[in-house]
């Protein structure tokens, strides 16, 4: 099935172009003292469950529950980008807070893999890994990130320690982006709109198959999605087995990435002790400055990540199957599986 191009700029509430993130009424929220009273009765009154035990019905916050249900809808229809303000980290443990991020997570949506061994929560921090260790990973290393999207509906951060300097999220809005590179080069376009192989990731270790192919951007059933990850992409067409990357499909991956990179498209922003952000995957890219760590390891940068499959998501074109596992509206996709046995 192809996925065709329109020739008219997609149309939706959510879209945004740099700074009119900041002065959307689903940019952000500060928790009251309502709210962390709830959250600190939740946190007790499941102490006795596993993490994986704990989901909406008995991590019970009836105030703050109504307000993630409305980020909840903002992230599939609004917005797509929502920053949790007011968190106080310093009241807790490491443990305690891996909790509460769980607990506020679970209202949003269902917590899938994010690696081999089947992490829910995964620590975005550098391990030292060297260059060609197969270990790393972007989220393990103090590197610049490119512009990317995350293997799951919605992606979510607790940042419980930043970095001496740098370390800052940065975000783009991929519809402005697709209506803004159809504008330039509709020609790139239609590039973009077909399937770019991709190589499994060296952590995806459940995955039997070597690569995958899945589009840029598409549109199936009137929802939009965005998808990429650029290194990925790369790596795949090294393969000696798959074709060499034509001049036009490598024009059309760097024009995604200096579009994205303008900044009258995305916005740039510091996450603080206790802030959360959630993050749209098709409707949004984002990335991370690089940053310098302090030496000691006790105040290194240390963020918390989730992968979500949220119950209101949009279907996904049939190209993205083999990436996903399922496409359909609602559907529990995405995340990292295990070996099979």
């Amino acid at each position: 099935m192809s996925n065709i191009v329109t020739q008219t700029p997609v149309k939706h509430p959510g879209i945004w172009r740099g700074e009119e993130l900041f002065q959307r009424h689903d940019w952000e929220i500060e928790l009251t003292q309502d709210d962390l009273g709830e959250l600190d009765s939740a946190l007790k009154s499941t102490s006795h469950l596993k993490l994986n035990q704990i989901d909406r019905t008995n991590f019970q916050v009836p105030k703050l529950g109504s307000k993630l249900l409305k980020i909840q809808d903002s992230l599939e229809n609004g917005s797509g980008c929502t920053r949790i303000l007011g968190f106080p980290v310093e009241d807790y443990d490491e443990t305690q807070a891996r909790r509460v991020f769980w607990g506020i997570s679970r209202h949003i949506g269902s917590p899938v893999s994010q690696s081999a061994e089947g992490e829910r929560i995964f620590s975005v921090r550098d391990a030292g890994y060297q260059q060609g260790d197969p270990r790393l990973r972007g989220p393990n290393s103090s590197n610049r990130l490119s512009f990317h999207s995350d293997r799951c509906d919605v992606i979510g951060f607790l940042c419980w320690r930043q970095a001496r300097s740098g370390g800052d999220n940065e975000v783009v809005n991929s519809i402005a982006l697709y209506n803004e590179i159809l504008l330039q080069r509709p020609d790139l376009m239609a590039e973009l709109v077909q399937p770019y192989y991709y190589k499994r990731h060296t952590v995806d270790l459940g995955n039997q198959r070597p690569w995958c192919r899945q589009p840029i951007f598409s549109i199936h059933e009137g929802h939009f999605a965005c998808n990429i990850l650029r290194v990925l992409i790369d790596r795949a067409y090294g393969l000696p087995e798959l074709p060499d990357l034509r001049p036009v499909q490598l024009e059309a991956l760097n024009f995604v990435e200096t579009t994205a990179a303008r900044k009258d498209l995305n916005v740039r922003f510091r996450l603080n002790r206790g802030d959360l952000l959630f993050c749209n995957n098709f409707t949004t890219l984002h990335r991370r400055t690089a940053y310098e760590d302090y030496e000691d390891e006790e105040l290194r940068r240390h963020l918390f990540r989730i992968w979500l499959s949220v119950p209101n998501s949009r279907p996904l074109h049939p190209h993205f199957k083999d990436n996903y596992g399922a496409i359909g509206s609602g559907e529990i996709r995405g995340g990292i599986h295990p070996p099979s046995t």
